[in-house]
C-alpha cells in the first residue's frame, strides 16, 4: 500500500484527488489543508510520497517542501499547482521536488507522475514541460547567453539580493549606470518589472549559469 500526503487547502480539489488516486489501487491518501497539518501528518504517518500545492494559506509550498526535504533527504514530492510559470517549476526541482504537475493538465497525469517520482524518475507535466522547453530555446546558454559581461555582473549580484545601491558599490560604478543596466536587461529579457528581473536571475543562479566574484582591487567608479 502506498502511502500518499496530499497538501492542499482547497476541498474540492483534495476530493477530486483522492477519487483519482485511490481509482489507482493499492494507494492510501492522507488529506492536510494547510502546512501545519502537512507536517503533523507527515510526522506520524511517515508517507511514502507527497503531493504538495506551491500556494497553502499559512505557509508556502516551496518553503514547506524545503522542511520536508530537511527532515528527510529521500522523501519524493510532486508540486502540484496552478502556477505553470518556469521560475516556480526551477526552484521547485532545485529544492529537491521530482515531479510537478499543473492543475491544468490532464487528471491521469497526476497518477504518470507519481508512479514515475516512485520509481525515481523525475516527472514534469505536459503544461510545465513546455514552459521550460520554450525558456531554453530563448538562445544559447540561456535567457542569459547574449548578455554582456556588466550585464551578467548585475544580474549575478540581483540574484543574490544585493540592491541597486549595493551593487553599485560592489562593481565600483555609480547607482545611475547599475539602473540603466537593469533597464537594457529587461529589455533583452522581456520583463516589465524589478521583480520580474530578480526572479529571472534568481532562475539563472540556480541553474549555474551566472557566477561573479568580487574584483580583486576597487575599479574606478564611473
Amino acid at each position: 500500500m502506498i502511502g500518499v500526503l496530499l497538501i492542499d487547502d482547497h476541498p474540492i480539489v483534495r476530493a477530486g484527488c483522492r477519487r483519482l488516486l485511490e481509482s489507482r489501487g493499492g494507494v492510501r491518501v492522507l488529506e492536510a489543508k494547510t502546512a501545519a497539518e502537512g507536517l503533523a501528518l507527515f510526522e506520524t504517518a511517515e508517507p511514502d510520497i507527497v503531493v504538495l500545492d506551491v500556494n497553502l494559506p499559512d505557509r508556502g509550498g516551496l518553503d514547506l517542501l524545503r522542511e520536508l526535504r530537511a527532515r528527510r533527504p529521500g522523501l519524493r514530492v510532486v508540486m502540484f499547482s496552478m502556477y505553470e510559470d518556469a521560475a516556480f517549476v526551477s526552484r521547485a526541482l532545485a529544492e529537491g521536488a521530482m515531479g510537478y504537475v499543473s492543475k491544468n493538465d490532464d487528471p491521469e497525469t497526476l497518477i504518470e507522475a507519481i508512479d514515475r517520482v516512485l520509481a525515481g524518475e523525475v516527472h514534469l507535466g505536459r503544461s510545465v514541460a513546455q514552459t521550460l522547453a520554450l525558456m531554453a530555446v530563448r538562445g544559447p546558454g540561456g535567457t542569459v547567453g547574449a548578455l554582456t559581461p556588466r550585464e551578467r555582473e548585475v544580474l549575478a549580484l540581483l540574484a543574490e539580493g544585493k540592491a541597486l545601491g549595493e551593487i553599485a558599490g560592489a562593481l565600483g560604478i555609480s547607482y545611475r549606470t547599475v539602473a540603466n543596466v537593469c533597464s537594457q536587461l529587461k529589455t533583452k529579457l522581456k520583463v516589465a518589472t524589478l521583480a520580474g528581473l530578480v526572479r529571472i536571475a534568481v532562475e539563472e543562479h540556480r541553474s549555474g549559469a551566472l557566477a561573479w566574484a568580487a574584483p580583486a582591487q576597487p575599479i574606478p567608479r564611473d
